[in-house]
């Protein structure tokens, strides 16, 4: 059996996990751009501020910790072109706020959850995914 697809399954099952964990036990969406927009807003009145924060620790640590201990390749990045990275994670800050959600609060939650809303918003954010890397490949062959 290809190696790609047990690590992809094993990712996906991973990912399922978090997501009924975090339902389950906090009853919260596993939305990575609201988690990091309520980290850095610090609100004052969140009964339980560290569950955040200590999210996005895990969710670094954990690959590395793969990384490290089962001597797995870490991805790199494809291009090296710092601004067009800089530029690129604007744009995708501002369409989740545009979106109200990102492809993990819409796409694994909302979707599980079977919510309309989170449907259009993951076909909308497939097809701009498409048509960007469209357009990044055929600028960047001529």
């Amino acid at each position: 059996m290809n190696p790609d697809f047990i690590n992809a399954t094993i990712g996906g099952v991973m990912i399922a996990c978090s997501v009924i964990m975090m339902m389950g036990l906090l009853g919260k969406v596993t939305g990575i751009s609201g988690i990091v927009w309520q980290t850095v807003k610090i609100n004052r009145d969140d009964p339980s501020p560290l569950w955040r924060p200590a999210f996005l620790i895990g969710l670094i640590m954990g690959p590395a910790l793969l990384h490290f201990s089962l001597n797995w390749e870490l991805p790199t990045a494809k291009d090296d072109n710092i601004w067009l990275i800089i530029l690129s994670g604007v744009l995708v800050g501002f369409g989740t706020k545009l979106g109200s959600g990102c492809t993990s609060g819409h796409g694994i939650c909302g979707i599980g959850r079977f919510s309309l809303r989170s449907v259009v918003a993951t076909v909308v954010f497939m097809v701009a995914g498409i048509v960007t890397v469209a357009i990044v490949n055929t600028v960047s062959r001529g």
